[in-house]
């Protein structure tokens, strides 16, 4: 049994090597360093062939005017087609009802579905967007739209508590502390990468949202994106300690640029990271051939053939 996690990452592109704007070539991040072999996640690093780890530079303007967007982005990583050529513009953060009639009538977790696969969305949901869904005051995001779509539950606080699911913060406190949840568990980030890990063994497809780095791109705060980063760091340690390369592969991917350039508080045109993690043998076939945001869901459907 062969197993993929999806892990996505919002707001991340591969910038300049400069520590000035671009906290990727700022902050502490031994294990993504070790997996890129000493290197950086940046621009000029990019293509990479490692030892454990393939990093690729994707397109994410996908042909059309102005800069990208979440919702279309999303949708063309979950989907496969050109969302943004398909409704005329990029457009986000939100799925309007263009992306969403494309993202609900076919993605990567009806797909898997109908193939007979296990698929899992791993964020902890708080019950205020339960709430929101319900009332109508909230719109799904792109991915978790994709999900529900395809009957795919989205997990909630007491999955968090049993151990099923993970904060989208990895460790829980933002729960605790900006929303007032205290008897959610705190874990270390390494142990969030590890469940993550094991959740993923699970099921044959999983996905992890991470939206912190977008937020933190969008506030411009290099000391505050720096510690993002070096948390996030730990949460890859303990999924790398944690994960079998020769049973499955790991993708980090993004949607748009955005946290590589704090001299602007807007997305930006550069291409977003592909990393690629696993065996060699699963790897290199997975990373062939992929150039632009749409050739991700096609290249996961491959891996399951």
């Amino acid at each position: 049994m062969k197993h993929f996690l999806f892990l996505f990452l919002d707001g991340v592109g591969l910038g300049e090597d400069d520590p000035q704007t671009n906290p990727f070539a700022r902050a502490a991040m031994p294990a993504l360093q070790h997996l890129l072999d000493g290197k950086r996640l940046v621009r000029d690093d990019a293509p990479l062939q490692g030892g454990r780890a393939t990093l690729l530079a994707l397109d994410a303007n996908l042909g059309v005017a102005g800069l990208p967007q979440s919702a279309t982005g999303q949708a063309t990583l979950i989907n496969g087609k050109n969302v943004p050529a398909a409704i005329g513009n990029h457009y986000g953060p939100k799925p309007n009802p263009q992306v969403a009639e494309i993202v609900s009538a076919d993605n990567l977790f009806k797909t898997l579905n109908r193939r007979g696969l296990s698929a899992a969305f791993l964020n902890a949901f708080p019950p205020g967007y339960f709430e929101g869904i319900a009332s109508g005051r909230r719109l799904y995001g792109t991915l978790a739209l994709a999900a529900s779509r395809a009957g795919v539950p989205l997990r909630t606080m007491e999955d968090l508590q049993q151990g099923q699911a993970v904060s989208a913060d990895f460790n829980g406190a933002g729960l605790r502390e900006r929303l007032g949840l205290k008897d959610v568990p705190l874990i270390s980030f390494d142990e969030a990468g590890r469940r993550l890990a094991r959740l993923a063994a699970a099921h044959d497809f999983s996905l992890f949202e991470y939206w912190l780095t977008d937020y933190a791109g969008h506030s411009q705060d290099m000391q505050a994106a720096c510690r993002l980063l070096e948390e996030f760091d730990q949460a890859l340690a303990g999924l790398l300690a944690e994960w079998d390369d020769d049973q499955g592969l790991v993708l980090l991917v993004s949607d748009h640029g955005n946290l590589e350039d704090l001299s602007t508080r807007r997305h930006t045109a550069n291409p977003v990271p592909c990393l690629v993690i696993g065996a060699p043998h699963l790897r290199q076939p997975f990373a062939a051939g992929l150039n632009d945001l749409t050739d991700i869901a096609p290249a996961i459907l491959r891996f399951f053939s």
